[in-house]
């Protein structure tokens, strides 16, 4: 209750600080309507006076705001006020918040921001920050704030843009806090307080011999826990969870989230710590990874922006619109094979969308359950085929159950025995064909390497559509006509 009680705190907090930001913007808005209503020399002069009046006292509010609220701000607005807000942003904190934002305002911030004032944001980035939005910033860019940096710091940016993007490499920071098996506790904590900053999430230091070989870690709580002249050695936890640079990202945070880690080193194949993870990247990685596959399973992008151009947003939604038309019409030749039978008997037009649709809504639960269960990696080579005869099972009791109860009300509602059983059998199937469409289609999609979510609605779609009119009307011409 009170964590609830705090978040809620918070909440009320930030909404507090964004109002008065909006109802500056609202403002300004209707001033800019109103102006171009006037004649050119009053229009002038309202601008003059009323927006140097807006704009000292907007930057005042968002001088309050923090990196994280600000790229909040910025995700909420429409082009026009996005920009104004980005403008007027202090360079320290518009740089933090291209960390925050999403990949959609991140795209359309960097396209329209000046290339030297984006150079002058990039220098109050290190190379960690630098390697989490170097794939949306233009190459020339990229170098000339690469050139500002330590040498240290630019051997290790890139060689953190040469793991693939998808990969542990790509997300580890050299924060690490390296400590000898040999050193006392009381030296430990000397050094500890010698440091300039402490890393975010250190929960742990990481305990190596030369050189910087692996042999355990050590939780800050032991500092506290033991006396200071105990060697590390004697209260160190030896075998810790750790990943290597090449492993996937997704799988690591799997992980984290399995073991409840805070931290966990990084090692190359001699076990020397190259770098380390901590749970804010995995939980921002797996929460991107999962709004960009829900995005995907509908054909859209994660770098879709809401408040994006009209036309962007409508070109990128043309592919699966044309494939979705595509399919639709091919299902629609199904229902063309039986037209007589259709005029024979004319309440199958009214009773063939219903299989159709009942089987898209259990093929969609399919497929989530199975896109879930791929993400996750719960499903392999020897749980597949138990999964696939389970959901054919489901779909088959399912099919058979409300097969029977649509066959019923198909009765009540013609009276006609013979439609009912068309009704009943027809759903059963394309239950079955609808499950079989959910399992295969992600499956699929995964083992070509691609998205198993990317698409997968439409090509289901498809197949419950064509063959629940094939099935019902096939059934239909053979059983009644």
């Amino acid at each position: 209750m009170a964590v609830n009680g705090e978040a809620l705190n918070n909440s009320s907090r930030f909404e507090h600080q964004l109002e008065p930001i909006l109802e500056l913007l609202r403002r300004q808005k209707l001033v800019e309507n109103l102006a171009q209503r006037q004649a050119q020399s009053r229009a002038e002069l309202l601008e003059t006076l009323v927006h140097r009046q807006h704009e000292v006292e907007l930057r005042r509010k968002l001088k309050i705001l923090n990196a994280a609220d600000a790229a909040y701000l910025l995700d909420m607005l429409t082009l026009d006020q996005r920009w104004l807000v980005w403008s007027m942003l202090e360079e320290h904190v518009a740089a933090e918040a291209m960390l925050e934002m999403s990949e959609a305002v991140l795209t359309s911030i960097v396209e329209e921001t000046d290339s030297n004032r984006l150079l002058k944001l990039l220098i109050h980035l290190d190379a960690d920050e630098l390697s989490e939005i170097a794939e949306f910033l233009p190459a020339d860019v990229l170098a000339s704030a690469k050139a500002q940096l330590e040498a240290a710091e630019q051997q290790w940016l890139e060689a953190s843009l040469s793991y693939p993007e998808d990969s542990v490499g790509s997300l580890m920071s050299r924060d690490s806090f390296l400590v000898s098996p040999n050193q006392s506790l009381d030296e430990v904590i000397a050094a500890f307080r010698a440091m300039e900053e402490v890393p975010e999430q250190m929960d742990k230091l990481f305990v190596v011999q030369k050189p910087r070989h692996l042999v355990g870690v050590l939780p800050l709580t032991a500092l506290l826990r033991h006396p200071g002249d105990e060697r590390v050695n004697k209260v160190m936890q030896p075998n810790p969870v750790t990943f290597s640079a090449d492993e996937d990202a997704e799988d690591a945070a799997h992980a984290f989230e399995r073991y409840d880690l805070i931290s966990a080193p990084v090692v190359d194949e001699n076990r020397r710590v190259i770098g380390r993870l901590t749970v804010e990247t995995m939980m921002d990685y797996l929460r991107e990874h999962h709004e960009g596959a829900a995005l995907a399973k509908e054909g859209l992008s994660a770098r879709t922006d809401l408040f994006g151009p009209v036309m962007s947003g409508a070109r990128a939604r043309w592919l699966w619109l044309c494939i979705n038309l595509a399919t639709a019409f091919l299902a629609t030749r199904f229902i063309a094979l039986f037209e007589q039978t259709i005029i024979s008997l004319v309440a199958l037009a009214t009773l063939m969308p219903i299989v159709a649709s009942v089987g898209g809504n259990t093929g969609n639960q399919t497929i989530a359950l199975f896109v879930r269960g791929l993400a996750m990696d719960h499903i392999n080579r020897d749980n597949l085929r138990f999964l696939v005869m389970k959901e054919l099972l489901i779909s088959v009791i399912n099919g058979a159950l409300w097969g029977c109860l649509l066959g019923g009300v198909a009765f009540l509602l013609y009276g006609n025995p013979g439609i009912s059983v068309v009704m009943a059998v027809a759903t059963l199937l394309n239950l079955i064909i609808a499950a079989a469409a959910g399992i295969f289609t992600p499956l699929a999609l995964a083992k070509s390497g691609r998205d198993p979510a990317m698409g997968a609605s439409v090509v289901l779609t498809f197949v419950t559509d064509s063959m629940g009119f094939f099935i019902f009307l096939g059934l239909a011409t053979w059983w009644l006509i």
